[in-house]
């Protein structure tokens, strides 16, 4: 439902429509998506950060970012960023503060 345009009570039938804008910068089609895994590690869980448009320096330095706030190890490897242990929701809010379109991917 669209939101209505008021002005004290009043609808203003012909209020100018405002579209939001993509974050500065990001591509807005790209698809961020952050996972677990247990798979070949022993069952030992980590977090996995995929679909990040960045090069190989910009995802180091953002994973980190990212580690610091977990308090948690992890790497980057073939442009994936692990974080160990299950840090989904913290790494999705902090990701949709940084103007990324994250979403949990997974159970």
């Amino acid at each position: 439902m669209k939101p209505k345009h008021t002005f004290r009570g009043v609808v203003l039938r012909n209020a100018p429509r405002q579209a939001p804008a993509p974050p500065t910068g990001l591509n807005p089609a790209a698809r961020v998506r952050v996972g677990r895994e247990v798979a070949g590690r022993g069952g030992k869980g980590v977090s996995v950060i995929s679909g990040l448009p960045l090069d190989a320096a910009a995802l180091a330095e953002l994973a980190r970012r990212l580690k610091k706030l977990c308090g948690a190890g992890g790497a980057v490897k073939n442009g994936v960023i692990e974080i160990q242990g299950d840090h989904r929701e913290r790494l999705v809010n902090e990701l949709l503060r940084l103007g990324y379109a994250a979403k949990q991917s997974g159970g």
